[in-house]
């Protein structure tokens, strides 16, 4: 069997996953009337301590109806120069929003409220745009899914509220963070404006994610997602598998980030292996030496019934999920050391 990699977006739903999709009641929930989809909006804002959750299609769709709703066309967007929101969400902030970003150095996808701070435009400069927006991406996953401290989130949110900027997070693996810190979600939910909340990584659903914010927010963000084409009719059927992933997958998150660092350990000293990135979740990130092309070793890995992935020269990506098993992680390991 294939042990994939790639990413934790490859997962399918558990059986038991796939039985409460098929008997979940359903309605039209372009009319509001679909009651999985009410319920799962209302558990994950309950959870996270905000006032109202959208679902929808996709997390570039809630991170970009996010955006447009703190910025308007001429505003500037801070984020960090790893942030998915700037690299992998084809050039939505400038399509969607008009807006020009702002990215702050490399730091492992992390920065400071002082970053913040020195980055914001002189609104009285006629030249400049209006820094209106900072976004946070948490675990940051071009940085290895590292983690953010919450005490630096609230300095920044500090930092936001000082100069009027609102605060947007991109929790595509947020639930990650918070099992791997053993954070509260409402400590997240005090913290940011909105927060963008993926359904199909770590808990397994096969599609969606929810936007959570202000039931203001989330007023304007139905009209949005409707001018996105996100509105979608009998969703319940999609939303059932969020509701059980929320209900049912959060702690085994925790299997998932031990086979990364037990992967992350055995393969750093391996001849080739120029370097690992700190493993803190689930996602393990290493450089090859020169000598080593990374399509080759790619090919190598997927001859060998593993499918990897790269993020950029010389860097190949492992992503543990619920479907890779312990025999799995033990023959990726075994595949890893018979390549050196």
């Amino acid at each position: 069997m294939t042990i994939d990699v790639r990413s934790d977006t490859v997962t399918r739903p558990t059986p038991a996953m796939l039985e409460a999709m098929m008997a979940a009641p359903v309605g039209d929930d372009v009319y509001g009337e679909d009651e999985t989809v009410n319920a799962l909006q209302t558990l994950a804002a309950e959870t996270f301590g905000m006032d109202a959750a959208l679902f929808c299609p996709s997390g570039t769709m809630t991170n970009q109806i996010a955006i447009k709703l703190h910025t308007q066309p001429g505003d500037e967007v801070i984020c960090d120069a790893l942030s998915h929101t700037y690299l992998y969400e084809g050039g939505g902030i400038a399509f969607h929003s008009g807006a020009s970003v702002r990215t702050l150095p490399d730091t492992h996808g992390r920065f400071t409220a002082k970053h913040v701070k020195d980055n914001v435009n002189n609104r009285n400069d006629a030249h400049l745009p209006w820094t209106r927006l900072v976004t946070v991406e948490n675990t940051v996953n071009k940085a290895g899914g590292c983690c953010w401290e919450l005490s630096e989130l609230k300095a920044i949110r500090q930092t936001c509220d000082e100069h009027s900027l609102g605060l947007h997070l991109d929790g595509a693996r947020l639930y990650n963070a918070i099992v791997a810190k053993n954070h509260k979600p409402s400590e997240f939910g005090t913290l940011f404006h909105t927060i963008s909340l993926c359904l199909s990584k770590g808990l397994g659903a096969p599609v969606g994610s929810l936007l959570l914010g202000s039931r203001e927010h989330i007023a304007r963000a139905h009209r949005l997602r409707k001018l996105m084409g996100g509105g979608m009719r009998q969703a319940g059927y999609l939303a059932a598998a969020g509701l059980y992933g929320l209900q049912h997958h959060v702690t085994r998150l925790a299997d998932d980030h031990a086979k990364a660092r037990h992967v992350a350990s055995e393969i750093a000293s391996l001849p080739y292996v120029a370097s690992v990135l700190p493993v803190e979740t689930n996602i393990v990130i290493f450089n090859l030496i020169d000598t080593v092309p990374v399509d080759g070793y790619l090919r190598y890995l997927s001859d060998n019934g593993v499918r990897a992935g790269s993020m950029g020269k010389q860097t190949v990506r492992f992503v543990f999920h619920l479907d890779v098993s312990d025999a799995q992680t033990s023959q990726l390991i075994e595949v890893a050391r018979r390549f050196a």
